[in-house]
C-alpha cells in the first residue's frame, strides 16, 4: 500500500504518466464543470421578450422606459440588439408596473427584453434574434401611431410585420422541435401626438396593407415563372392567415394558435403610458 509521502513523491517527480494525467485533468475540468452546471436546476435560461419594429417606432425608448422606470430623456437609434433583465408580476395584488420592476417582494418572473435594430438593412439581426433566441415568450412589434396614415411610413411597417407574421406561422406549424406559438403585441406608440391613429384605426390600416402584400406577393409568384405545378405549394407556403381568404385579419393568427393584439399607448406621457403593454408581457412569460 503507497502512503501519502510516496503518493506526493510520485505526483510531484516528473513522468510521462503524470504528464498525461495532468493534461487530462486540465482538458476535462472545464467540461465535466459545464455539464454539472447544465443538468443543475439553477441553471435556467430567463424567458425572452422581444422588441421588434422599425426603426424612430419608439423601441429603444421603450426599453430604456422600462429599465429606468422613468422616461428617457433622449435615446439614439439602435444599431445592435441589447438585452435587460426585467422581473414582473402577474400578482395584481402587486399592482405590477415597470415603476417597481426592482422590487424582489411577492411572486415575479425574471425575463429579458431584448431590443433589436429596426433599419431596414439590419432587419435579418432581428429575425436572427426571433429565429435563434431560447425562451421566446412573446413579441412586441412597435409602431409609430402618429406616421401610419403615411403611406411611405405604413408600407415597409407591414411589409415588416408581414415577415414577423409568416415566420411565426411556419414555425407553429412546423413538425420539429421548433413548433411552438408566440403572440404578438403591436404596441401603437406616440398616441401623445395629434396625429396618432386610434388602437381600431391602426389595426384595420395594417390589415388592409398586410392584405395588399399578400396579394402582391401572390401576383408575383404567378409572375416568376414558376412550374404550374409548384405553384400552390409554393403560394401556400407564402401566405400569411387564411389560406385562400380575400382579406387578412389578425384574427386569421388564431388558426395557428397566435394571439394578435393591438394595444395604444405612448412612451412619452403618463398618459395613455405604457402600463398596458407591460401588463400584457407580464402575463404572457
Amino acid at each position: 500500500m503507497v502512503s501519502f509521502t510516496e503518493f506526493v513523491e510520485i505526483i510531484m517527480t516528473p513522468s510521462l504518466p503524470v504528464i498525461i494525467l495532468g493534461i487530462l485533468l486540465i482538458i476535462s475540468g472545464p467540461v465535466i464543470l459545464h455539464l454539472v452546471l447544465s443538468s443543475s436546476s439553477t441553471y435556467t435560461v430567463a424567458p425572452s421578450v422581444l422588441l421588434l419594429g422599425p426603426d424612430n417606432a419608439g423601441k429603444t425608448s421603450l426599453l430604456t422606459l422600462y429599465e429606468r422606470g422613468a422616461k428617457p430623456s433622449q435615446t439614439h437609434t439602435s444599431q445592435i440588439s441589447h438585452s435587460i433583465e426585467l422581473n414582473a408580476s402577474t400578482d395584481s395584488a402587486t399592482k405590477s408596473s415597470y415603476r417597481n420592476h426592482d422590487d424582489a417582494t411577492g411572486t415575479h418572473t425574471k425575463f429579458l427584453l431584448i431590443d433589436t435594430p429596426g433599419h431596414g438593412k439590419l432587419r435579418n439581426v432581428a429575425m436572427g434574434k426571433l429565429a435563434r433566441t431560447e425562451k421566446v415568450k412573446a413579441v412586441v412589434f412597435v409602431v409609430d401611431a402618429a406616421a401610419l396614415g403615411e403611406q411611405e411610413t405604413i408600407a415597409p411597417t407591414a411589409a415588416y410585420l408581414y415577415d414577423v407574421l409568416l415566420f411565426l406561422q411556419k414555425r407553429a406549424t412546423s413538425k420539429g422541435k421548433d413548433k411552438v406559438s408566440i403572440p404578438v403585441l403591436i404596441a401603437a406608440n406616440k398616441m401623445d401626438l395629434f396625429t396618432a391613429l386610434p388602437a381600431t384605426m391602426v389595426k384595420s390600416h395594417l390589415e388592409t396593407e398586410l392584405s395588399r402584400i399578400r396579394a402582391s406577393r401572390s401576383k408575383g409568384l404567378l409572375d416568376s415563372g414558376v412550374g404550374i405545378d409548384d405553384i400552390g405549394s409554393e403560394e401556400q407556403d407564402g401566405w400569411l392567415g387564411e389560406y385562400g381568404s380575400e382579406k387578412f385579419t389578425f384574427q386569421q393568427m388564431n388558426e395557428f394558435d397566435i394571439d394578435v393584439e393591438v394595444l395604444a399607448g405612448s412612451v412619452l406621457t403618463e398618459e395613455p403610458g405604457a402600463d398596458k403593454w407591460w401588463w400584457w408581457i407580464a402575463q404572457r412569460i
